[in-house]
């Protein structure tokens, strides 16, 4: 429900009652992730979506009748061999769906939404399976491992919750995790659903140039927050780059190595300059960053490797450079440049082989899911 969390904050702040449907599981090809979510209020409006369509009209139905009943239930939908028109996923896949009425003050939730909006990290923690009196009940983790709420009333219970939820927020991660009931690690009878609700992943563009103000857009597009960086001062100007979070004057190494990144941060160099190339991709390829691209022709991508050899780089490092950068779409403009760019981070973090799905036999919607702004996801 984080991923609406914005709407929802609106929501609360109105005195508005609704109920939210959020898809705690995934099994085979499914149009939306753990964590996608739609919320009904009590004037039933609609906001988000938890197949992109598919079984859209039966989860309003239930969240219509979790707001009269007050009850939370969780229901699994999948494809119907005898009639794909019927309440099912067509995309073959199958999804489990909680669904659970909330009242405007309730001040836990309003506690998750109010930090997913702030970008704090916080990890809003539910039972999913278990008996039926704790099918929903909550806590809300932050990042300095302090919670709020309770499952059931049992400190032993809501430590052990606690910490396997600070785990996947640890990681940037939404995800399951069972425990036992007496609030031992061993899986048992109680399966938590967390929702991590992060800062966005950081995208670091070096070089102020013009295919650059198309990737701040497509960045953007994608979530991340997005810096731009360059050397020169008369370039790396706010009224060149109006929709970066950030634009910086600095040498691109330098800035690299004191700035703050982690493993879903992308960085992409556009300097196609090896006086900034070199310095800054011998830092870039040793972080642990989620991607690392760099623009030019295959013979600059050639002497920029034997350059980066002769800086004390070893293959393994090399082998992280996306180099030339982006997928061959046959890209001229900067705007498509920036979607092949785009289309080779999303392949990256999700797994793609960025072939053509028209006649392969891949799954549409792969399980791997790498650091690139793993988050709500």
């Amino acid at each position: 429900m984080l991923d609406i969390a914005a709407d929802l904050n609106r929501w609360s702040e109105e005195g508005r009652d609704y109920a939210v449907a959020t898809v705690v599981a995934v099994d085979g090809s499914a149009p939306r992730a753990p964590g996608a979510a739609m919320a009904v209020d009590s004037e039933g409006t609609a906001i988000g979506s938890v197949s992109g369509g598919c079984v859209e009209g039966a989860v309003y139905e239930l969240c219509v009748q979790a707001l009269q009943d007050g009850r939370t239930v969780r229901e699994r939908f999948g494809y119907s061999d005898e009639d794909a028109f019927a309440v099912g996923l067509t995309c073959g896949g199958v999804i489990d769906v909680l669904v659970a009425p909330v009242r405007s003050q309730q001040p836990l939730f309003r506690a998750a939404l109010s930090a997913a909006g702030r970008e704090e990290p916080a990890a809003l923690t539910r039972v999913v399976r278990g008996p039926d009196g704790l099918l929903g009940r909550a806590l809300l983790v932050r990042g300095d491992g302090s919670y709020e709420g309770s499952l059931d009333g049992r400190p032993p219970l809501d430590h052990r919750a606690a910490a396997e939820a600070r785990a996947l927020l640890d990681a940037g991660r939404t995800g399951t995790v069972e425990i036992a009931e007496d609030g031992t690690s061993c899986p048992g009878g109680l399966t938590l659903f967390v929702e991590s609700s992060v800062p966005p992943p950081r995208m670091i563009v070096f070089g102020a140039v013009d295919f650059a103000k198309a990737l701040v857009r497509a960045g953007k597009f994608l979530g991340h927050h997005v810096t731009v960086c360059d050397a020169r001062p008369v370039f790396a100007t706010r009224a060149r780059f109006p929709e970066a979070d950030d634009v910086v004057v600095d040498w691109p190494h330098r800035y690299l190595a004191g700035t703050v990144i982690d493993e879903r941060s992308v960085l992409c160099v556009l300097t196609h300059d090896a006086r900034f190339d070199i310095p800054l991709l011998e830092t870039a390829l040793r972080l642990p960053v989620a991607y690392v691209g760099a623009m030019g022709s295959r013979r600059t991508h050639e002497e920029r490797n034997q350059r980066l050899r002769e800086a004390g780089l070893t293959e393994d490092e090399l082998d992280r450079l996306h180099s030339p950068i982006g997928l061959d779409l046959g890209a001229r403009t900067p705007e498509e440049t920036a979607v092949s760019i785009a289309a080779e981070i999303v392949a990256e973090r999700r797994g793609g082989s960025g072939a053509p799905l028209t006649g392969a036999r891949t799954p549409i919607h792969h399980e791997a899911d790498g650091g690139i702004g793993a988050a709500v996801s």
